[in-house]
């Protein structure tokens, strides 16, 4: 929502700056000079990508118009949903949570927690360590170098278009020097014409160098930022899994090994230890009920 916000602040400075000072929006209309850069800045970006990289920015492109997914409601849900299933494997063994892991979907604990369920990589990463914890094969640093290994993988992956759009973002305004070039090599081929036909020759090409640089830095390279936004908060949930079964294992109380968990989120999105304790209380009673 908010890059939406921004390219539309973009568009409308640099359009009614041009237009106060007497410019006229025609001479900005260029398709063919849109066709080129654009065109060359795709091939390039798909010259130096692969099918999975291009499947990964075309999954991206939702991602970042939508609001994230991980803010404090889902984080309450989560810290709340682990604080039950350590309390209920703490109380009667960690085998008691067997069945809720294999079949989440019909688990009377994780149905309390929509939003947590709606999240498939969320749901995949907490139930495969809590799998693992169940088989009691693997300490605790075992696990953690298992759980680093599984992030870094993602984070290499979330960043793989991220990458390549900057890569893009940064070629921009080259391709927009090309198309200027081009423009440039047109007018001095009409160097025979009124001295009126060239201005207007020159000015066109010029766009082509205005255009490079307003899409690098207006569009894709905010596009790139968001994009690596998403990718962050989606890692730092998977963090939050990570430090909060890491400390059930190494022997805190199901209460210390969430508040491990909370500790590690943004300022933005962390409940407060109040907010969460409340929140506890209130699933408590509700699965009681």
């Amino acid at each position: 929502m908010f890059i939406i916000l921004g390219y539309l602040v973009v568009a409308a400075s640099v359009i009614i700056s041009f237009t106060a000072v007497g410019g006229h929006l025609g001479a900005l209309y260029q398709p063919f000079e849109f066709l080129l850069i654009g065109g060359a800045a795709a091939g390039a970006y798909v010259g130096g990508s692969n099918g999975a990289s291009i499947r990964l920015l075309f999954q991206a492109f939702p991602k970042a118009i939508k609001p994230s997914p991980y803010g404090k409601p889902l984080y309450m849900e989560l810290l709340a949903l682990m604080y039950t299933l350590l309390n209920k494997s703490r109380r009667d063994g960690l085998m008691s949570i067997e069945s809720d892991i294999e079949d989440p979907g019909a688990s009377a604990i994780f149905g309390q927690f929509p939003q947590v369920q709606k999240d498939a990589k969320l749901m995949e990463f907490l139930t495969d360590y809590l799998r693992i914890m169940i088989s009691g094969n693997m300490n605790s640093f075992e696990i953690e170098t298992l759980m680093d290994q599984e992030i870094e993988a993602l984070h290499n992956e979330h960043n793989t278009p991220i990458n390549a759009v900057r890569a893009v973002a940064d070629g921009l305004p080259a391709f927009g020097i090309v198309a200027a070039v081009l423009g440039v090599v047109k007018a001095l081929a009409a160097v025979d014409q009124p001295p009126a036909v060239l201005a207007h020759l020159i000015s066109e090409a010029m766009v082509g160098t205005f255009l490079g640089i307003l899409l690098s830095y207006g569009f894709v390279s905010p596009f790139a930022s968001a994009v690596e936004r998403q990718s962050v908060a989606a890692i730092k949930v998977l963090e939050c899994i990570k430090v909060t079964l890491l400390a059930s294992m190494n022997g805190y109380p199901p209460p210390l090994a969430v508040e491990f968990g909370r500790k590690v989120l943004f300022s933005s999105v962390r409940p407060s230890f109040s907010e969460l304790e409340e929140h506890v209380r209130q699933t408590k009673n509700a699965a009681k009920a």
